[in-house]
């Protein structure tokens, strides 16, 4: 039998956590960060872990860290026995439990940047929760990229996933008064490729936009001069100039209302998207992850222009 990691002067869950914490930084340093504590305290734990159960755990080389074969198959396991301790903590407390530990959240970056003006407050109702946020316009593998909670513009084709639906995005097609005045604005889709296109591709969705007029809906073929698969870059070429381009309202608006950027095609507005949470199991969630999935519906719900019905879209 196993000695008792307790009677050894180490805890064995927390030494799961700390190998948890190496596992998804992939660096003993940067697990100490985490974790606020030395990287020789890192490195005692997870030793200890080898030793408690006779096996190397990670492969250290002058290049980084890997997981053994009996790493890979530990690592599953030990994410269970932290979810079912978490859940634990989270029914012993009932209504005082308090949300601890870190949520990798992986958003498109114009959410991103909307949500970033309001996890302060999150943050500050719970002081012991930490959030990882990380921008990306693609769908992700959230297993192997160890994430929690993933947005997504769109159709989510993965079955695999638990979805929850939390808003609606809400787009302009715009331009800056310099690029307007060099070409006449688009009255109608069809005018478009007649235009210099700024692409933002999101999911390699990168030829195509679409229209709606209310009534029926129509998809433009482009041939974009610039294509980008960050929102924020397609933002600022706009602004200088470059050319029409398809942006979420969260970047838009400041620059409609200043004057800087001009909406077009009134008559024709971007199709709007649904927008979904994923996350891999609904089993077992912990309070931390449940704490932010809460704050993604209510922070979606707080804006009129990302509710199913919308707001009314204003223009110059």
């Amino acid at each position: 039998m196993h000695k008792s990691m307790r009677g050894r002067g180490m805890d064995i869950v927390s030494a799961l956590r700390t190998f948890q914490r190496v596992v998804e930084t992939g660096s003993f340093s940067a697990a100490a960060h985490d974790l606020d504590v030395t990287q020789p305290a890192v490195s005692r734990q997870v030793a200890a872990l080898e030793g408690h159960f006779n096996t190397r755990l990670l492969h250290r080389t002058t290049s980084g860290l890997s997981l053994t074969a009996e790493g890979e198959r530990m690592l599953p396991m030990a994410l269970r026995i932290l979810e079912a301790v978490e859940e634990l903590g989270d029914a012993a407390g009932s209504d005082g439990a308090m949300a601890s530990g870190k949520v990798r959240l992986s958003v498109p970056a114009p959410l991103g940047l909307y949500l970033s003006e309001r996890l302060g407050d999150l943050l500050a109702a719970h002081p012991k929760l930490a959030v990882e946020l990380i921008f990306r316009e693609q769908s992700s593998d959230m297993i192997e990229e160890r994430l929690d909670l993933e947005v997504r513009l769109g159709q989510v084709a993965d079955s695999s996933l638990v979805c929850r639906r939390i808003g609606w995005t809400t787009a302009f097609l715009i331009a800056s008064p310099a690029y307007l005045a060099r070409r006449a604005a688009p009255r109608a889709p069809k005018e478009i490729k007649d235009h210099e296109c700024l692409c933002y591709n999101r999911a390699g969705e990168a030829n195509t936009w679409s229209f709606s007029n209310g009534s029926e809906d129509i998809s433009v073929r482009i041939s974009p001069r610039l294509t980008a698969c960050n929102a924020v870059a397609i933002h600022r070429a706009a602004l200088a100039g470059a050319g029409l381009a398809v942006l979420s309202h969260i970047i838009a608006m400041p620059d409609i209302a200043a004057g800087r950027l001009v909406p077009v095609m009134k008559d024709f507005q971007p199709s709007r998207l649904p927008v979904t949470v994923v996350y891999p199991s609904r089993r077992n969630m912990p309070l931390r992850v449940k704490t932010v999935l809460d704050f993604l519906t209510e922070a979606m719900g707080q804006d009129p222009s990302m509710c199913a019905s919308g707001a009314d879209r204003q223009w110059n």
